[in-house]
């Protein structure tokens, strides 16, 4: 019988996990899961050995004030399954807290494996010495992160996205739009200044000054904000009542992902959301902002030319990024008008966008679990390959 230890930190972890889980288990129908893992996981039989909410933790100030709580989980994991070792590790995403459990087991002789990657590609490359120590298999979910990993001699697997195994081809607005009781005749702007409040309090007012100036020159407009919680709600609501002119502006709890599948283009801050605006085919303006200091550090840390997933993925500029100083209502209205208006280029994009789609879907869910698989059973992996080469 099997022993798969599974440790993630968070809602995105748990539900890679949970999927992962369920295609282990067509192999290993008894196999035992246990570790730390949130509901998804433990709905599918996953015994959590701590809540998962304990590692769940933002911000350098937060996890300096859970740190010795933190410690001691991992201190205990790594007694535990040295005294009752699994077949294998499996950190999922959580880098600062799964690389180092999987390096202590792994020295211990426990097959280890991590899930997502870091973003060692763009900045701290040197880390990738510790994911070499970490790690018996490091499993991506974009190609040009393997290829990273390539270049350094660590084994690795591409196994694509769960979003682009769910997202559909092709995503029609207007059903979007009648679930959001907006008008499906004129044309819609989503905007998405962030999920924290740090970033909402930066790139909100920011993001409504452009809409103002959109107005202008399109008084057909009409625009929608997902909060991401009650509190953003609130937050975004002060800042459009601050406005000087009352805008077309619908403040929708939650449903980030209606309302870009609603959008004709989307203003959005750098992150995830980027991803998921690309397999919706939405053209998009990208856009952020930190503190000054903060911004010199990034310049001379980062090594990648571009920070929004549908530039990496393409290695080149596909969607605008106006970033920093260049961040102004003028220039961005700009580029969102030009998004809306071009009518070549938004068939183009759609274009590469459906061919980053096809790369992207995999069956991750699969994909990871064959590969756990294969280090669990290199010998039939082996005789697998030879058995295909014959043929």
């Amino acid at each position: 019988m099997k022993r798969i230890a599974i440790v993630v930190g968070e809602t995105s972890g748990d539900m890679l996990g949970a999927g992962l889980l369920t295609s282990l288990r067509e192999r290993y129908p008894d196999a035992i899961f246990e570790g730390i893992g949130g509901p998804l996981m433990q709905s599918r039989g996953f015994d959590s050995l701590y809540p998962m909410e304990r590692l769940s933790v933002m911000g350098l100030v937060e996890v300096l004030g859970r740190l010795f709580e933190l410690l001691k989980i991992r201190k205990s994991l790594v007694q535990y399954w040295s005294e009752n070792p699994p077949d294998v590790l499996i950190g999922i995403d959580a880098p600062d807290f799964n690389l180092t459990l999987e390096e202590k087991l792994k020295a211990r002789g426990v097959k280890t494996v991590h899930y997502v990657s870091p973003s060692v590609w763009a900045w701290r490359q040197k880390r990738v010495i510790k994911v070499g120590r970490a790690v018996d298999l490091m499993l991506t979910l974009f190609p040009f992160e393997a290829r990273f990993y390539e270049e350094h001699r660590i084994p690795v697997r591409f196994v694509g996205h769960h979003l682009a195994d769910k997202i559909p081809f092709e995503t029609p607005k207007t059903p979007a739009r009648e679930t959001l009781g907006l008008d499906v005749s004129k044309p819609l702007v989503c905007l998405m200044p962030g999920s924290r409040g740090g970033e909402v309090e930066r790139l909100g007012p920011l993001f409504l000054e452009t809409a103002q100036l959109m107005l202008r020159k399109r008084a057909d407009l009409q625009f929608v904000i997902p909060a991401a919680s009650v509190d953003r709600r609130n937050q975004l609501e002060a800042q459009l009542a601050d406005m000087p002119l009352k805008l077309p502006v619908t403040i929708v709890l939650s449903q980030s992902h209606t309302c870009m599948a609603a959008a004709d283009v989307i203003l959005l801050a750098s992150g995830t959301a980027t991803l998921e605006a690309m397999l919706l085919k939405r053209p998009m303006v990208v856009s952020y902002k930190v503190n000054k200091v903060t911004a010199f550090l990034l310049r001379r840390m980062l090594k990648q030319p571009f920070i929004s997933l549908p530039n990496l993925l393409a290695g080149r500029e596909l969607v605008p990024e106006v970033l920093q100083e260049q961040a102004t209502p003028m220039k961005l209205a700009h580029e969102l008008i030009t998004c809306l208006e071009d009518q070549d280029t938004r068939h183009q994009l759609h274009e590469t966008f459906q061919f980053i789609h096809r790369q992207l879907r995999r069956n991750a869910d699969h994909e990871a679990a064959k590969a756990v698989i294969e280090l669990l059973e290199p010998e039939q992996a082996a005789g697998a390959d030879m058995r295909q080469d014959a043929h």
